[in-house]
């Protein structure tokens, strides 16, 4: 498993497990799938209900709680000093940890974003309390980390946002980028979307990335993988099925031309899939956490 190397020196598997939108019934037999087939790194959020299973099947698994890296996010719920620092019991309650690996802020609030400044201070906290190793942010653009960088202490480690071909946000990548900042690719293959704009098309039967597929006897969706990865980017793809969950890890032994990079790059419709960030309100999408 490849690692990638944080600002902090943590090493972060650069391929893992997300279980967003993943039934909490459904989330305990696709961790253990995960953990079987060589993935060291899960990804879920206190808004996603399914942070207790997480949890369980890693303790379930014969892996050493140090051998899986455990993220999680605090959902805007939970923003504030206090609030936050509390939303962190109730994830590693959760989690069934005392330490979680990396932890980061869901979405930027920007209609009040002092309560995103104040969970961020919280972060920093947990962070030299020793009870995070890593913190970092979510679906927050150039403007946001701006904000967030003019009061900060501590850079964020990641920032994980919407990243497949047919939507690269590169200057988001950039400038974190020229901050030490990782980018995280949610949706790494499309699933949010799986179409372009007139053609209602997936990016697994897109043309280009079906040709790469067939010159390394690989899936679209291991090309697009690798993709990522070679662009220094962690990605955390999605399933609940066995074979897909075993087929998503197995793209270490080929590499991508700089041309076939090229020709993924050059997919970018500029269309987003996820909610634009500056719709995210605590009216629109704020819902009550519930405790450990």
């Amino acid at each position: 498993m490849q690692t990638i190397t944080l600002n902090n020196g943590v090493e972060i598997p650069a391929l893992g497990l997300g279980v967003f939108q993943t039934p909490a019934e459904e989330t305990r037999s696709a961790v253990t799938a995960a953990l079987e087939s060589g993935y060291r790194h899960i990804d879920t959020a206190a808004a996603y209900g399914n942070e207790r299973e997480v949890g369980e099947a890693v303790a379930a698994s014969d892996l050493d709680r140090s051998e899986v890296f455990i993220e999680t996010k605090i959902w805007i719920s939970d923003y504030g000093y206090d609030q936050t620092l509390h939303s962190f019991d109730k994830s590693a309650g959760k989690l069934g940890v005392d330490q979680i690996d990396l932890l980061i802020l869901h979405q930027a609030l920007p209609s009040e974003f002092e309560k995103t400044i104040a969970a961020y201070k919280a972060l920093e906290r947990l962070l030299a309390d020793g009870k995070v190793r890593a913190i970092g942010v979510s679906n927050f653009m150039v403007d946001h980390l701006t904000q967030l960088l003019g009061t900060a202490t501590v850079v964020p480690a990641v920032n994980q946002i919407e990243v497949h071909p047919y939507f690269q946000q590169r200057e988001v990548q950039a400038f974190g980028a020229e901050r030490g900042i990782v980018t995280q690719a949610w949706s790494p293959i499309g699933g949010i979307t799986f179409y372009r704009e007139g053609e209602h098309t997936s990016t697994l039967q897109d043309p280009v990335i079906v040709a790469i597929a067939e010159a390394h006897a690989k899936s679209p969706a291991q090309v697009m993988l690798r993709w990522h990865l070679q662009q220094g980017r962690s990605v955390i793809p999605k399933s609940t099925k066995a074979h897909r969950i075993a087929e998503n890890v197995d793209v270490f032994d080929f590499e991508l031309s700089g041309d076939q990079l090229a020709a993924v790059d050059g997919l970018d419709t500029g269309k987003r899939g996820g909610p634009e960030p500056e719709a995210v309100t605590l009216g629109a999408f704020g819902r009550d956490i519930p405790e450990a």
